[in-house]
């Protein structure tokens, strides 16, 4: 058994994800945790989500067959989860922000798994440090571009605005958005960043090929049938055959990093959703611990 992480922006204590190790020596890729809710609006318990996709993974394969590649085969190394404060979003940020910085030190790829959206411009911040040409994709229902949310500038409502302010490039696609406010589309529209759909991401994509990419998934992109347990379920969203055509449309790509956001598994009391995050966390596993990316196909 290998030797535990010992940093004091983290807590190695408890599960650890299928196929991964604690000690980050050798591996490509880093996961770690973030279990904050503190901006919450309407139902709270994402703080469980990064022990519920963990806790579940046991029950999947390690093996993917659409990609053709096995976690067993990967060095993953499980971070456990970052030590946070309770309170203010804007010391979680910089805890995560840290957090991450200490992972690219590491020299591996960062997975973060949420916890709430609000935590990501923290990850995407340091990421972007070490990629200035950072493209960032946005699996999401929601637009998240508004500026302040219940008083709060760093609300889960806020996360793209705030992730903007720390993208160098400004390249940021958001895919199939369905709710916002009518301002949020108005920018959408205007700024050509709202893509449709998986095909169009694939359009969207190609004259960005070699640069390295961001995706951010906000578990709220499925469709409430398919996953119930998350606080701000929106319908007409999408099913996994959806994120498998993502995952393909990526596969040629330079993902550098990641993050899966918004699971409260008490919602769920089948447990399916946490089990489709955990599956949506192997795929991106996988995707960011390849060698080289897949040929186009």
């Amino acid at each position: 058994m290998s030797a535990p992480f010992d940093h004091p922006l983290f807590d190695s204590d408890g599960t650890i994800y299928m196929g991964s190790r604690r000690n980050p020596e050798g591996c490509d890729v880093g996961l770690f945790g973030v279990p904050y809710d503190g901006t919450t609006s309407f139902r709270p318990g994402t703080r469980f989500g990064p022990a519920a996709i963990r806790d579940v993974s046991t029950g999947l394969e390690t093996y993917c067959p659409q990609l053709n590649l096995d976690l067993e085969d990967l060095a993953i190394a499980d971070l456990g989860a970052v030590e946070i404060p309770f309170g203010a979003p804007e010391p979680v940020l910089e805890a995560v922000h840290q957090a991450t910085r200490v992972v690219l030190d590491l020299g591996l790829k960062p997975l973060m798994l949420g916890g709430e959206h609000s935590i990501s411009s923290g990850a995407v911040a340091a990421v972007a440090e070490h990629h200035p040409d950072l493209v960032l994709v946005q699996l999401d229902a929601h637009a998240d571009l508004r500026d302040d949310w219940l008083g709060s500038r760093h609300s889960h409502a806020c996360a793209m605005r705030r992730c903007l302010e720390v993208l160098p490039s400004q390249t940021l696609l958001q895919l199939s958005i369905r709710s916002g406010t009518r301002d949020e589309f108005q920018e959408l529209h205007q700024s050509g960043r709202l893509i449709p759909d998986v095909a169009a991401l694939d359009e969207a994509l190609r004259p960005l090929k070699g640069r390295p990419i961001y995706l951010t998934v906000d578990l709220d992109w499925f469709d409430p049938a398919v996953l119930p347990g998350t606080g701000t379920p929106e319908p007409g969203g999408y099913a996994w055959s959806d994120f498998a055509a993502l995952v393909g449309v990526l596969a040629p790509h330079q993902l550098v990093a990641a993050d899966v956001v918004e699971l409260a598994p008490q919602l769920d009391p089948t447990g399916v959703s946490a089990v489709l995050a955990s599956k949506v966390t192997r795929s991106l596993l996988l995707l960011l611990g390849q060698a080289e990316p897949a040929a186009a196909q």
